[in-house]
């Protein structure tokens, strides 16, 4: 997997350096079948709510897990499995951010979430779903606008979460250590709505 990882890597660091000259935001990741860039294009909603999620942590965190930190933006790579991820929040040790690498390792990051999108769901609940327990991610948080749904997964054993709670926006939602209330979450409206 060593040359054929390296490989993809470069075709991504390439997608990456062309995607900065096109109009719009662009996401690159390497999910099972290689590079994706996709165009971003995430509604206010979701931002709002993967902006909640990281700042209720960040609330809480510094009691649980000291020198830690949620974030929106890195990466998390792992060239084991193949796979580069960017979550729209992952909780990582807080020095893993001041570092020159370009992402961060699984063994970096506690917990990955993901705000599904109008357009692409499958990326969020099959290839990522997928992706995160093969890099050995603890807890993934599957938050869903379009019905108002959120799934928390943990305990990865061979490529595969064990285990699976299901919430509904409004109910007071255990990640880990941590308490995520939900009742400001909304679902989205009609295409083109905020």
């Amino acid at each position: 997997m060593g040359l054929d990882y390296a490989w993809m890597r470069k075709v991504a660091d390439e997608l990456s350096e062309y995607a900065e000259q096109l109009e719009g935001s662009w996401s690159v990741e390497i999910g099972a079948g290689g590079p994706v860039m996709a165009m971003m294009s995430p509604v206010n909603r979701h931002e709002r709510i993967a902006g909640r999620i990281r700042d209720q942590i960040n609330q809480q965190i510094g009691a649980t897990n000291p020198g830690w930190i949620a974030e929106t933006g890195p990466e998390v790579e792992d060239p084991r499995v193949g796979r580069m991820r960017r979550p729209d929040v992952l909780v990582c040790e807080e020095r893993a951010l001041d570092s020159d690498r370009d992402s961060l390792a699984p063994d970096e990051v506690l917990a990955c979430v993901e705000v599904v999108s109008r357009s692409n769901p499958s990326n969020d609940y099959v290839e990522k779903m997928a992706d995160y327990p093969a890099m050995g991610i603890g807890l993934y948080m599957i938050v869903d606008p379009r019905n108002g749904t959120i799934a928390v997964h943990d305990e990865p054993l061979r490529g595969a979460y064990q285990n699976r709670e299901q919430y509904i926006f409004g109910d007071t939602v255990g990640l880990g250590a941590w308490s995520i209330e939900t009742g400001a979450f909304r679902r989205y409206g009609k295409a083109g709505d905020a």
